[in-house]
């Protein structure tokens, strides 16, 4: 029996995915198995002696101390595309708020609250100061082409957009998936040239910090517009408002609103609407679940935010786990023991990411606890996990 603890309230759509005969879910677990976790902010919290892995029912994973977790052999997932589709149809919302000036108009119109019969002339007389371009016939640009950036460029085409993409990674998946009307952009600086509006969808971190900066925006079309539905951090708001100021942006629409932001022209905060469908509340929820029923029960892996994907069968006899660093002589090492004892390896997989490796062995016959012990002590190995 696992135990799995909730840190924040989490769809109970997740027992679908947890059979409670194997899984015990609750928020007062004290020594988990698992974690599903969604705002809390786990940076100053111990790492439960048991914890094997911590699932971020969302995207974004900063508010889990990943390399921490890391060192002590803990898999930190997330589980991106879940809302992908409710990021999709906000940035449907966000081009047309941003093109037709949808947001002033309104504001207007309740200004005329008291004016009784007159209101309809009074929009007949004002409503040109809120003319807007249409979106077919102009060029979209999506920055990433991932989960999400690939449901808005293909939305985009049904609004008879041309849409460009660009994506140094994109994924064989991805790529599969992306309507054969997006143009590829060669480069990410043609892409920014080409776009009358432009759309980032990238993870955010050292690298992409203030990747839109004023060199960024003055390879922009002037008078362009700029969504940015991912992370507030991928922009510098004072070049953004610079640009702004100077006609090189027409719009930026923000689904991150900052106290800097607020009440600037040409900027259109949304309250980080994203994800918040109930929808993809649960979409989230269940994947979480999903991703955590497998690892916990097979070691396979699958969007781990600091571990090789690995994804892994039933064991069929007898299964370890060992996540170590990636360095020469761990694989030799972990075999010779196993040898060393006498037992059988029938099959091996060994994945590696970065400065950590995940290696599986199946096993003909269970290794003994001395020699799961004398493996832990190998210089470079962060956990060793049998898997029954």
């Amino acid at each position: 029996m696992f135990t799995i603890k909730t840190l924040n309230a989490i769809s109970p759509i997740i027992h679908e995915e947890l059979d409670p005969s194997l899984f015990t879910v609750s928020a007062e677990a004290e020594n988990p198995d698992a974690i599903l976790v969604r705002s809390f902010k786990m940076h100053d919290m111990p790492i439960p002696e048991k914890l094997l892995s911590v699932v971020r029912a969302g995207a974004g994973y900063n508010n889990i101390p990943v390399d921490r977790m890391t060192e002590q052999g803990v898999a930190v997932f997330n589980t991106p595309g879940a809302n992908a589709n409710a990021v999709k149809e906000l940035a449907v919302c966000a081009l047309l708020l941003a093109s037709r000036d949808v947001v002033g108009g309104i504001e207007w119109a309740l200004s005329l609250k008291g004016q009784g019969d007159e209101v309809a002339a009074l929009v007949e007389k004002g409503k040109g100061q809120f003319v807007g371009p249409e979106l077919a016939g102009k060029t979209l640009g999506v920055l990433g082409l991932g989960a999400v950036g690939v449901k808005i460029a293909n939305v985009a085409t049904h609004l008879r957009m041309k849409v460009h993409g660009f994506d140094p990674y994109l994924s064989v998946e991805n790529a599969w998936a992306l309507s054969r009307a997006i143009v590829k952009a060669p480069s990410q600086d043609a892409l920014i040239a080409a776009a009358d509006y432009l759309t980032i969808h990238v993870p955010y971190n050292a690298d992409t910090k203030h990747m839109v900066n004023a060199a960024f925006l003055s390879k922009m079309k002037k008078g362009a517009v700029l969504l940015n539905l991912s992370r507030n951090e991928l922009a510098d708001n004072e070049a953004v408002k610079a640009a702004l100021a100077s006609g090189q942006l027409r719009k930026y629409v923000v689904d991150f609103p900052t106290e800097d932001l607020l009440g600037v022209p040409g900027v259109i905060c949304i309250p980080h609407l994203g994800a918040s469908t109930p929808e993809s509340e649960e979409n989230c929820a269940q994947m979480a679940a999903a991703q955590t029923r497998d690892y916990l029960l097979y070691g396979s892996i699958r969007n781990s935010v600091n571990l090789p994907n690995c994804e892994l069968s039933a064991p069929e006899a007898h299964r370890v786990a060992v996540i170590h660093r990636n360095v020469p002589n761990m694989i030799s090492q972990i075999t010779a023991q196993m040898a060393a004892e006498g037992v059988n390896i029938s099959h091996m997989v060994n994945r590696s990411r970065q400065a950590v490796a995940y290696t599986v062995l199946d096993l003909d016959s269970p290794a003994s606890e001395n020699a799961l012990a004398q493996l832990a002590k190998i210089d470079g190995i962060l956990r060793v996990r049998v898997i029954r």
